[in-house]
C-alpha cells in the first residue's frame, strides 16, 4: 500500500499485482466486515427495545432486566483476550466466523428457552461467540486501509452495530408481542448465521504482509520476554501508554453511557413520556440510525482532525453531559424532547466508536494488534456488564430515572475533565496523505 501512503518527493515503489487488487477488494471486506457486525449484534441490541413485552412475558424488574443486556458481555471480560491472542495468530475469517457461527447457533438453541434463567444462559454463550468480532472486524479493516482512510472506513465498520440495533429495535418488538419472545430469538439467530457465511466465504487477507504500517517499530526494540510471566507482564504494560490510558478512562465512561441509554430509554419513553409502544420503537430507531450516522462522519473527521483523533472522542463526552443533563429536567419529559434527546445521544453517544477505535487501533505496537483491541476491549466490558444492571437498581430504587441520567452526565464530566488536558495534539493517527509518524519515536500515541 506504498502507493497510497507516501507523498512528497519519494517515487513510489514498484507495485505488485497482489497489491493493485487490494484498493478494490478492501470495499468488500468493509461491507463484509460491517455486514457481520450488525449481523451479530442483532439481537443484543435488541434487547433494549424490547424491554416493555419482556417485562410482561417475564414479569422482570428493571434490575434483571439490566441483567439480560449485560449476560452477553460477561464471558468476553476473558473471552475478548483469548480473541485477540488468536486473531495475532490465525487468519480473521476463520476466528471472526466460527465466533458468529456460535452466536447464531446459541440464539437458535435458545429458542427452547424455559424462562429467565434460561434466557441468561443463552446471552452468556452468545457473548462467547461474540468476543470475536469486535477485534476481529476491526483489524480486518485496519490491515486493509492506509492510515488517510482508516478512520472513515473504521466508522463506516462500526456503524453496523447501531444500524443492527435499528433493525432490530423495529423488528424484535413486533415479533416478541405477536409471537413471542422465544421467536425473536429464532430471528436473531438466523441474521446471525447470515452474517457468519457471509464473512467466512468472502473475507480474505490483503496480498500484501498486513498491519506493518499500523505503528512504526521503535530501531531498539527490546528482545522479547522469555518468560510466560514477563511476557504478560509485557503485553500489560501497553495500558501505562498515555495514549492507552486515555482510550481507558474514555471508553469506560461512553460504553456506560451507551449501556445506560440502551437499558432505560424504552422505558422512560414509556413511563415518562407516555408514548406508545409504535411511537417508542420509532424514537429508538431514530437513535440507533443516529449513532450508525455519528460513527461514520465523527471518524470520517478524525482522518483530517489537526487535533488528532482523540478530539472527536472529546467532543463526544462534552455532547452527552449535555444531553444527559437534560433528561434530569422537566423539559425532557416532553415527548418532542426526549425524542430529539435520545436521538442527539445516539449520535454522540452511540458515534463515539469510530474514531475510538480507530485510535485505539493505530495505538497499539507493532505486532500487537489483536491483543491490544482484545485487551482494551475487555476493560470496557467491566462497564458493559456492571452498568446496565446498577442503573436499573438505581431506577428501582428511587422510583425514577433523574439520578441515573446525573450520574451518566456526572462520569462524562469528570472523564472529559481528565483526558482533555493530555488529548491534545495530532498524535496517534497518520497524518493526512497517508505519512506515519516518523520511524523512531515508538508506537504512536494521541497526543
Amino acid at each position: 500500500m506504498s502507493q497510497h501512503t507516501d507523498t512528497g518527493t519519494r517515487s513510489a515503489p514498484a507495485v505488485s499485482p497482489g497489491a493493485k487488487r487490494r484498493p478494490r477488494y478492501r470495499w468488500v471486506v468493509l461491507a463484509v466486515a460491517t455486514v457481520t457486525q450488525a449481523a451479530s449484534g442483532f439481537f443484543v441490541q435488541g434487547i433494549g427495545a424490547m424491554a416493555v413485552p419482556l417485562q410482561r412475558s417475564l414479569d422482570l424488574s428493571t434490575t434483571q432486566l439490566g441483567l439480560l443486556l449485560s449476560a452477553s458481555q460477561l464471558v468476553p471480560l476473558v473471552g475478548l483476550l483469548v480473541a485477540g491472542e488468536l486473531l495475532d495468530r490465525h487468519s480473521e475469517r476463520w476466528v471472526v466466523g466460527i465466533g458468529s457461527a456460535v452466536v447464531a447457533a446459541a440464539l437458535l438453541l435458545g429458542s427452547l428457552a424455559q424462562g429467565y434463567a434460561s434466557l441468561l444462559a443463552v446471552l452468556l454463550v452468545v457473548g462467547a461467540g461474540y468476543s470475536t468480532v469486535q477485534p476481529g472486524g476491526s483489524k480486518s479493516v485496519a490491515v486493509w486501509f492506509d492510515p488517510a482512510q482508516r478512520g472513515l472506513a473504521m466508522g463506516v465498520r462500526q456503524a453496523g452495530l447501531p444500524l443492527g440495533g435499528a433493525l432490530a429495535a423495529a423488528v424484535l418488538p413486533l415479533v416478541a408481542v405477536a409471537y413471542g419472545w422465544r421467536a425473536a430469538l429464532v430471528v436473531g439467530g438466523l441474521v446471525a448465521l447470515l452474517g457468519a457465511g457471509l464473512f467466512t466465504t468472502l473475507y480474505r487477507r490483503p496480498p500484501t504482509a498486513p498491519a506493518a504500517h499500523l505503528a512504526p517499530a521503535s530501531p531498539k526494540a527490546p528482545a522479547p520476554p522469555t518468560t510466560p510471566a514477563a511476557s504478560v507482564r509485557a503485553r500489560l504494560r501497553i495500558l501505562r501508554e498515555p495514549a492507552m490510558a486515555r482510550i481507558l478512562f474514555s471508553g469506560l465512561c461512553l460504553v456506560s453511557v451507551h449501556g445506560g441509554v440502551g437499558v432505560l430509554s424504552a422505558l422512560y419513553l414509556h413511563d415518562v413520556t407516555a408514548l406508545g409502544p409504535g411511537a417508542s420503537a420509532a424514537v429508538l430507531v431514530a437513535a440507533q440510525v443516529a449513532g450508525a450516522v455519528g460513527r461514520i462522519a465523527l471518524a470520517a473527521w478524525s482522518d483530517r482532525s489537526r487535533g488528532g483523533r482523540y478530539r472527536p472522542v472529546l467532543v463526544c463526552l462534552g455532547a452527552v453531559v449535555t444531553g444527559l443533563a437534560a433528561l434530569t429536567t422537566p423539559a425532557g419529559q416532553s415527548p418532542v424532547a426526549a425524542a430529539v434527546l435520545f436521538t442527539w445521544l445516539g449520535f454522540f453517544g452511540i458515534g463515539w466508536y469510530g474514531p475510538w477505535v480507530a485510535h485505539l487501533a493505530e495505538s497499539a505496537p507493532p505486532g500487537r494488534t489483536g491483543f491490544a483491541l482484545g485487551l482494551v476491549m475487555a476493560v470496557n466490558q467491566l462497564a458493559v456488564v456492571l452498568v446496565p444492571p446498577a442503573l436499573g437498581l438505581l431506577r428501582d430504587t428511587t422510583h425514577g430515572f433523574t439520578a441515573a441520567w446525573a450520574a451518566l452526565a456526572a462520569a462524562a464530566a469528570v472523564t472529559f475533565a481528565v483526558t482533555a488536558r493530555g488529548g491534545q495534539g495530532g498524535h496517534g493517527r497518520g497524518k493526512p496523505g497517508g505519512q506515519d509518524t516518523p520511524p523512531g519515536s515508538g508506537p504512536r500515541t494521541a497526543g
